[in-house]
């Protein structure tokens, strides 16, 4: 049986990419078992390997792990990437809520109906560039330092640049006015493996598509 954490969920983003990046970031190999259909679902719950009946479902180090915090939060504490103490934990878990916030929010684009994009669509803008980047300009210029917490690299900061890059697929200038945020950004897609899960091939998904949406629903309901 392979060592590698082996997760499960649709071929796609949704809340399984923050883990992917995370083990990525991290350095860990990982293995797919995509639930490509209704049927696969259902065969996981049948078996009991989901505890409440949903995916995200990551096997690592013998458990079937679901809840998609519950799994960054292992994964970040296992790989050092969750701070040296309780006081920095609890910043990077008060960052961490902040971007999955805006990140869902994201993620949420695409499943809205066609009256609803352009409103949703601003929603996104306005939040980003009035509500969470201008928290993290704010914290790297007060503190001065490369990463968000400490000075050492943590989850906070793997899940600050997922966030960035997908507010900039809505809005490619999303950043035009955050320009700790851009150096930020720069500095770390440029960690040997960060760079390497942002090349062409890597297990990173590309952004959910409106022809994916169907697909997905038939998965899920």
């Amino acid at each position: 049986m392979s060592g590698k954490p082996k997760l499960h969920y649709f071929n796609g983003r949704g809340r399984m990419e923050t883990i992917r990046w995370l083990l990525a970031a991290a350095g860990v190999e990982f293995e797919e078992c995509f639930v490509e259909a209704k049927d696969d679902l259902v065969k996981l719950q049948k078996g009991g390997s989901l505890l409440f009946q949903q995916v995200p479902m990551v096997e690592i180090d013998g458990m079937k792990m679901v809840q998609s915090r519950a799994i960054a939060n292992y994964i970040a504490a296992k790989y050092n990437l969750y701070g040296k103490d309780l006081k920095e934990r609890a910043l990077i878990d008060m960052y961490v809520e902040g971007m999955t916030d805006l990140n869902e929010l994201i993620m949420g684009h695409t499943f809205q109906p066609a009256e609803k994009k352009e409103q949703h669509f601003a929603t996104i803008v306005d939040r980003a560039t009035n509500r969470y980047f201008p928290v993290f300009e704010k914290v790297l210029k007060d503190h001065g330092q490369d990463f968000l917490v400490g000075n050492q690299f943590s989850r906070a900061d793997v899940q600050l640049l997922e966030t960035i890059l997908a507010a900039e697929e809505c809005k490619p200038d999303i950043l035009v006015k955050f320009p700790l945020l851009q150096r930020f950004k720069a500095r770390t897609s440029n960690i040997p493996t960060i760079k390497q899960f942002l090349q062409p091939g890597s297990q990173r998904k590309p952004r959910l598509q409106e022809k994916d949406v169907k697909r997905v629903m038939e998965i899920f309901h």
